[in-house]
């Protein structure tokens, strides 16, 4: 999952509480021409990703339509014909961030290089709260406990693994290993982009992944500090892909699709849905993606954090955004009027 990935039992048992959390929200039913651009998108590319985890939704209204999507002929008419567009959540302007697969230099074995480790899950940290990630990471509580899956050369971008919640790990003969989340140690997510504000240090405008390595690298004592203004703290566990060119596994434990799939908050948007966004700032985008992913800081009915790749041009594209725009979840016709009975 992106940061607080849950297993495939774990989600569908998310998808079936949705209805009554989602039937307290404003839900507004739109038609396809009310779309921004709905016309103009590659429907052929949303339905490939589409079917990729519509087969896990074990729902009655999803069930019919994920058999459909199969033998589909004509992309944007399947999407017309099955679905109703509703926004969410009413009026207020949805917020997009990015996020992607980092790639960090690692090795199996401890070196003078390589000191800072990943780690999987602790006995202790796997049935709710346990300490922080100060705690951990000064206290030494998981040293020498077999408990490491390798060691990387920068404390930073693996706190942005942490961030990420799933990674490459190249090593030195030029072979890869992949990790994705594997726990974590019930402290709440707090945003060390949203402190330096807070503090005074930059403006909300000019915040972004890149101006926080920065200013963390710069500032060594006060940076690591900075980083322990975030108690939440991620294990890892090796996630076994034979095809490098697929990537990680989302929250629905498939791999999931640069610029088409989102990371979104589950008690308002479904796991599987198709979901039109319409993304301003800059680079505008327009496009039908699919909500297979969640994550620790995406919260609220008009939040969604778009999939962008693996790598450093990744990285760049994805910390750059923090854009407004329109969120809309594409439903099964009968969900949509029930989620909107007075339409």
């Amino acid at each position: 999952m992106r940061g607080l990935a849950a297993i495939l039992g774990a989600c569908l048992s998310v998808l079936a509480s949705i209805g009554p959390a989602m039937s307290e929200e404003t839900v507004e039913l739109l038609s396809f021409s009310d779309l921004d651009g709905w016309a103009e998108d590659d429907h052929a590319a949303a339905l490939s990703v589409f079917r990729g985890t519509c087969a896990d939704l074990d729902d009655p209204e999803w069930r019919p339509i994920c058999a459909f999507a199969e033998a589909a002929a004509d992309p944007r008419s399947f999407f017309e014909l099955f679905f109703r567009p509703v926004v969410i959540g009413g009026d207020a302007p949805a917020l997009f961030t990015g996020y992607y697969e980092p790639e960090l230099d690692g090795s199996l074995r401890p070196t003078a290089r390589f000191r800072y480790p990943l780690y999987r899950v602790p006995p202790e940290a796997r049935d709710g709260q346990w300490v922080s990630r100060r705690e951990i990471e000064e206290g030494g509580l998981l040293e020498g406990r077999g408990l490491e899956i390798a060691w990387v050369d920068d404390p930073v971008e693996l706190f942005f693994l942490q961030v990420q919640g799933s990674g490459r790990i190249r090593l030195p003969d030029g072979s890869v290993i992949r990790v994705g989340y594997g726990g974590r140690n019930g402290q709440p997510y707090r945003s060390i982009g949203q402190e330096l504000v807070r503090r005074g240090v930059y403006q909300p405008h000019q915040v972004s992944a890149q101006v926080i390595r920065a200013w963390v690298r710069r500032n060594p004592a006060a940076g690591r500090e900075l980083l322990y203004h975030n108690p939440s703290y991620i294990f890892f566990r090796e996630v076994d892909i034979s095809d490098p060119g697929l990537g990680p596994l989302g929250a629905m434990n498939r791999s999931i699709t640069p610029l088409r799939t989102i990371a979104v908050d589950p008690l308002h948007t479904p796991l599987g849905a198709p979901v039109w966004i319409e993304k301003d700032g800059a680079g505008p985008m327009r496009r039908l993606m699919v909500a297979q992913d969640t994550g620790g800081a995406i919260r609220g009915a008009q939040r969604a954090d778009i999939f962008f790749g693996f790598g450093d041009a990744a990285g760049e594209a994805a910390g750059t955004i923090r854009d407004p725009g329109r969120m809309v979840v594409l439903l099964p016709i009968e969900l949509a009027h029930r989620r909107a009975p007075d339409a």
